[in-house]
């Protein structure tokens, strides 16, 4: 019987003020790779499987375009889309072909409970690995989303999409779809929006030279290098030109569905007040903050962060 749950991130979809100035980051600063362009948008690659990690597209003004989910096969695509209509979220039609210029396979799009766009597929294109070059995102770890309504989002990922719960803390809550500790967060924020992607390094040294290579060419270290209490992943975080949040990580704890205890806010408060166990990080700069509440891409000025000191930035 076919299992009716997603099994991981495909890709991240963002709309962006400027095709060229976001695909040159993407490509020259972040080391994705373009594999092709269609109308308004560009899509592009790590080195692993996946068809495309990253979608951006010419907007007015910087926005969520979707996060795109994996599922097995396309009787669990069709599963889960009959399991989020009778939830009562808005779905828009039935699965059906996707656009062979973009990886193909079987889809359909929807909207969480807080309204963010999201996509279920199966039968992508894949590639062959490329080249390991440690410095290279190897494919998404997991996406954060900040809402106002934790208590509502959480059950929908779980019922409906098949996540399960790994960790509670005050702040978030970490859901898994595969070994991964978390492929997704819900942060208790203002929402609903993105709070930041997370894309996946081959190992420490692979973090620390992306990083390296990151600041280089202009951006800042926004918070890190540090070690997450939950999930025990290695991090660092920048500000794209567009006002999101896009971090390095790697050495996501990896978990056993048939061993592992969701521990709760108190013990992750006893164990690990703060949010990087090293204690190597500091504090998120206050434009990290503003940039992670959404308030940079969706243009409003929170604890006296002007947008413009993030989105002004050019590559060096």
């Amino acid at each position: 019987m076919t299992s009716s749950r997603v099994t991981g991130v495909r890709s991240i979809e963002l709309g962006v003020r400027d095709l060229h100035q976001s695909a040159e980051f993407y490509t020259k600063v972040w080391a994705l790779e373009q594999v092709c362009s269609e109308g308004d948008g560009i899509h592009f690659r790590a080195t692993g499987g996946e068809h495309h990690v990253l979608t951006i597209r010419e907007r007015p003004k910087p926005a969520l375009l979707g996060v795109h989910f994996a599922a097995n096969d396309r009787s669990a695509v069709d599963a889960l889309c009959a399991k989020a209509k009778g939830y009562g979220v808005e779905v828009a039609g039935h699965p059906a072909p996707l656009d062979p210029g973009a990886g193909g396979g079987y889809g359909f799009r929807f909207r969480t409970p807080d309204g963010l766009p999201m996509s279920i597929s199966s039968d992508r294109v894949q590639h062959p690995s490329a080249v390991l070059d440690r410095s290279r995102p190897t494919k998404i770890s997991h996406v954060v989303l900040n809402s106002a309504r934790t208590d509502d989002q959480v059950p929908f990922f779980i019922d409906v999409l098949g996540f399960k719960l790994s960790d509670s803390t005050h702040m978030m809550e970490f859901l898994r779809c595969s070994a991964d500790h978390h492929s997704v967060a819900v942060f208790r924020n203002n929402g609903p929006s993105l709070n930041h992607v997370a894309y996946e390094l081959p190992n420490i040294d692979g973090l620390m030279r992306g990083t390296g290579r990151v600041k280089q060419n202009g951006f800042d270290i926004e918070w890190g290098i540090g070690r997450h209490g939950p999930g025990s992943n290695v991090f660092s975080y920048f500000i794209e030109p567009n006002g999101f949040v896009a971090e390095y990580t790697t050495e996501l704890d990896q978990l056993d569905d048939a061993t592992h205890v969701p521990q709760n806010a108190e013990y992750w408060q006893k164990m690990m007040p703060l949010p990087d166990r090293w204690g190597t990080a500091g504090a998120p700069t206050n434009r990290m903050r503003a940039a992670m509440s959404g308030a940079l891409y969706l243009g409003e000025e929170r604890d006296d962060v002007r947008c413009e000191d993030i989105i002004g930035r050019k590559l060096g």
